[in-house]
């Protein structure tokens, strides 16, 4: 009585789970919670429980742990229909309940497996008519001939087959299994038996290769073969058998391969489905996608997408439980089946007759090895076949069928004793046969084979072959379960961002994204339902910071903060009530979260009229935290029609570069605004003062080579802060070489060169070369900023960002900060919740440097090469640069900061083919600097 009443309380607490799945799928379809929405899954704990009493009165011995994870595995398969297929749900529950009460009535006709030996043969011939009575008369669907059709009824005889055909070989290998173990010749040492004892295994081989030749039924086929091997090897322990049926395996599939085409298309579909996605690997493609979506935790009940899969309710119904239970759903189904496989293989091992123990082995089996070879086919593990999933998938006959499996195994657990009741030896006198006897005693009443066979040591070896049957189906459903890992973990972006997955396509028109504002509350992106219930996005501020926010497009992708932000934008799951927490699970999500910038979008104009007409960019940062204060790129794009601007940049042959953020990704000469780095490096090293003298020839030879000012002005000996404010490469020259190349490439480096800067973005790392390649030339013209290399990494090249990010750092007394550009994270009610914190990336220089520094770059604003940044009544510290492109044409670069004493903006600015003479980046730097202090009022 302890194992029934174990076996309630493992009913009582399945019922919970059932419920609650159930429960969510209620929730997705808009109904209330109540009892008569929550009848199937009552209705079923009610018929489970009484089939617990009718167990507990006819076996009660059976073991305790089938039955509920049967009702588990049912409870799941029914809401999954139900959500599938609503017009056959009907159907599937009074199937369902018709399949409990023929479990229990199995249990009570069948008081005794030892009837089957009686029968075996009578059960045997049935079995086979019933597998292929379909080529006769059958109905084919979906390409397969396994239906017969009877008016409006129509069943599945295969599934009822398998059902006799393993109590006819249970009760076939039972009777000779004795003989069938006899092996008389050796083969590399492994034993054989003789070729007469392999009638049996040749029978099951034709009939399974006649299954796949005329009932078009790969699945069935290889389970009846699958299911044979195991019984014979569990009755057996031979080896021999399991390789010489693998080889014939082998040789059949070749064989149906060269002249079935459908095992052709099944194989290539298997091998490369994508290479038809829309026609013959439209199923398994679908599968693949949604098991994608699926991801670690699923998308929530009924918000799936497998419900287009073809035939889904019933062959692909895995593809839906992965989908919207995720990884952990999947492999909690697993794992049930695996643990059923254990429960049954231990009831085998406890049998007390050879029969009762080949029946339980082969009914696990049945069960087992059927849902590993279509979750393997649903999962692309092996070739898809058109199997059902036991207790779980659409269908009458394999209901009823896999219920009357569960009656059997609870009779042979009934039956199963093995500790006080001598064990029963069903083989027969096989004297006759010409085998050495044994007679024990004058009342026995036949003599036994002296085998390993034989009495009490045949059946711990027969438990030990259960044993490593377990471990068989352990290691199955493992594999299994890593790889519905592989796919919905590993793969499951590349399946995502496949161009041609409808998943995401049409998934993303139903959500509503959150909003892009700016720090001073301009939106910039939003989205707006349309009267079919989808969102369409828009940038109600136009083009404003297109680099910056990017696109959301479902052709197209993501791009931006659409992008980097997606996670966010989408909707959100919340477990803050009881409620909500139902609503989350079943996949009602809240609206997306939205995003604040740290970009001021007065800023950021003042930014993209100073570009308007030029090639370039400029970005502003807070030195103080790092945060983005404008971001802009010219030529900018069109955002709000993204499908032109994507195709005219496809059109241009990559003339038009208005998509590329120059702002990022474009590496530059930085020219002379890299002599900041060069005049901190010296100072924070101790090589020079900004008092310091050096001569200033127009020319000057350093490493073998010249080294030229521009237009070779020369300005005699001067000190090293006029050298800096007269912009002298001759000068700059002289100072990297003093340094050595150690040195300026650690300052560099610690100013951010070589790192992808940005904290919620990323950018192209600026380059600096291995200090030990850069030769003494090579040293003093990147002193003086211009990236000169022979045959190796030239260096130095910089981002705008970068550029920027070295400005704040003087600026913060020298503490590099990391840009960030997402300032919060809103909920759809207002609520903040996350800040961006800034995050240093180290003291590049020390504080008192940095102030030398600055002191320096006020000198080139006020009476050096920096006068165009001027603003009237505030002192602002920069750095020109000039890097030549061609004879007539150079970039013109500018870094800066203001106020002076307490620095609040930072700025860089790249204008491309700048012709010499023409207004420089220090003119358009002043302007942006300007519109920044006016909004802070300063």
């Amino acid at each position: 009585m302890s194992r029934r009443t174990t076996e309630l309380l493992l009913l009582i607490a399945a019922a919970f789970p059932v419920t609650l799945l159930y429960a969510m799928y209620v929730v997705t379809t808009g109904a209330a919670l109540s009892f008569q929405t929550l009848a199937v899954p009552l209705g079923l704990f009610a018929a489970f429980a009484a089939a617990h009493i009718g167990v507990r009165i006819f076996a009660p011995g059976a073991d305790p742990a089938i039955l509920p994870i049967v009702f588990t595995l049912s409870g799941i398969g029914i809401t999954f229909v139900t959500r599938l297929q609503p017009d056959a749900s009907l159907g599937q529950v009074i199937y369902l309940f018709l399949g409990v009460a023929l479990m229990v009535g199995t249990l009570a006709v069948v008081k005794n497996l030892e009837v089957v030996k009686r029968y075996k043969y009578v059960l045997g011939i049935a079995g086979i008519i019933l597998l292929v009575l379909p080529m006769f008369i059958g109905t084919e669907i979906y390409g397969s001939k396994l239906w017969i059709k009877i008016g409006s009824f129509q069943f599945q005889p295969g599934e009822f087959a398998k059902v006799l055909i393993v109590l006819f070989l249970a009760g076939y290998l039972a009777e000779n299994r004795e003989l069938l173990s006899i092996s008389n010749r050796t083969v590399l040492g492994i034993k054989f038996p003789r070729l007469r004892l392999l009638y049996p295994l040749f029978i099951v081989w034709g009939v399974c290769l006649l299954v796949v030749a005329f009932e078009r039924d790969l699945g069935s086929a290889l389970l009846f073969y699958t299911i044979f091997l195991i019984m014979l090897y569990v009755a057996t322990g031979r080896v021999s058998y399991v390789i010489i049926g693998l080889a014939l395996l082998a040789v059949g599939a070749f064989g149906m391969y060269q002249i079935m085409s459908h095992v052709q298309v099944r194989v290539a579909i298997w091998l490369d489905p994508f290479s038809d996605a829309q026609n013959l690997g439209y199923q398994i493609v679908q599968s693949l996608f949604s098991l994608a979506d699926g991801g670690l935790t699923g998308v929530g009940i009924g918000k799936g997408m497998a419900d287009i899969i073809p035939v889904v309710a019933s062959d692909m119904i895995f593809a839906a439980i992965g989908e919207e239970m995720g990884l952990l759903g999947g492999s909690a189904v697993l794992l049930l089946f695996m643990l059923f496989a254990v429960r049954g293989l231990t009831t085998a091992a406890r049998a007390k007759s050879d029969l009762a123990a080949f029946s339980a082995a082969g009914l696990t089996a049945a069960i087992s090895f059927q849902a590993f070879t279509i979750v393997g086919g649903v999962t692309k593990l092996i070739p898809l076949t058109g199997v059902t999933l036991p207790f779980m998938s659409q269908g009458g006959s394999s209901l009823l069928a896999s219920f009357v499996i569960v009656g059997l195994l609870l009779r042979a657990g009934d039956e199963a004793t093995g500790r006080s009741t001598e064990i029963a030896n069903t083989s027969t006198d096989l004297a006759t046969a010409g085998y050495r006897t044994t007679v024990r005693g004058s009342h026995m009443r036949r003599p036994a084979l002296d085998t390993p066979e034989s009495g009490l040591l045949g059946r711990v070896a027969l438990a030990n072959r259960l044993t490593r049957t377990v471990f068989l189906f352990t290691a199955l459903f493992a594999v299994l379960i890593g790889n519905i890992t592989y796919i919905q973990v590993i793969k499951a972006s590349e399946y995502q961002d496949m161009p041609s997955n409808n998943h995401t396509i049409n998934k993303a028109r139903y959500i509503k994204r959150g909003s892009v504002i700016t720090a001073d509350g301009l939106t910039l992106a939003e989205s707006i339902q349309q009267a079919d219930g989808t969102y369409a996005r828009s940038y109600p501020n136009g083009n404003l910071a297109a680099h910056v926010v990017g696109y959301y497009s479902q052709q197209y992708g993501t791009m931006g903060i659409e992008n980097t932000q997606n996670d966010t934008l989408t909707g959100s799951k919340d477990y803050s009530s009881w409620q909500n927490a139902l609503n989350s699970l079943a996949g009602i999500s809240e609206p997306g979260n939205s995003v604040q910038l740290t970009i001021d979008s007065r800023i950021q104009r003042a930014a993209e009229q100073a570009l308007a007409g030029r090639v370039g960019a400029i970005v502003a940062l807070d030195p103080r935290s790092g945060a983005v204060l404008a971001w802009a790129s010219a030529p900018t794009f069109d955002n709000t029609n993204i499908q032109a601007a994507i195709e005219a940049a496809n059109a241009s042959g990559g003339a038009d570069t208005s998509m590329y953020d120059r702002a990022t990704l474009a590496l530059y000469t930085p020219g002379s605004t890299f002599k900041v780095l060069t005049l901190a490096s010296a100072l924070e090293n101790g090589l020079a003062t900004l008092d310091t003298t050096y001569d200033s020839p127009g020319r000057m030879e350093i490493g073998g080579a010249d080294v030229v000012s521009i237009g070779e002005r020369g300005h005699g000996t001067i000190s090293l802060a006029k050298a800096f404010a007269l912009s002298s490469n001759t000068v700059f020259g002289q100072v990297a070489d003093g340094l050595g190349a150690e040195k300026l490439v650690s300052t560099a480096r610690a100013f951010g060169y070589g790192q992808q800067l940005g904290l919620d973005f990323t950018t192209a790392a600026s380059v600096m070369p291995n200090p030990e390649e850069m030769t003494e030339w090579e040293l003093a013209w990147a002193g003086a900023g211009q990236p000169v290399g022979q045959g190796h990494t030239p260096g130095p090249q910089a981002t705008v960002m970068q550029n920027a990010l070295m400005a704040a750092t003087i600026a913060n007394n020298g503490i590099a900060m990391n840009p960030y550009v997402v300032s919060q994270i809103l909920a759809p009610d207002g609520t903040v919740l996350k800040t961006t914190r800034g995050r240093s990336l180290g003291q590049a220089v020390s504080t008192g440097t940095a102030e030398q520094v600055k002191q320096a770059m006020l000198d080139v604003v006020q009476s050096g090469t920096g006068s165009a940044a001027a603003i009237a009544g505030v002192k602002v510290a920069g750095k020109t640069g000039t890097a030549e492109t061609n004879n007539a044409n150079a970039n013109s670069t500018f870094v800066g900061f203001a106020p002076y004493d307490t620095p609040t903006v930072a700025i860089a600015v790249v204008i491309e083919q700048n012709a010499k003479g023409e207004e420089s980046a220090a003119a358009v730097g002043g302007q942006v600097l300007r519109a920044a202090l006016a909004t802070q009022g300063l």
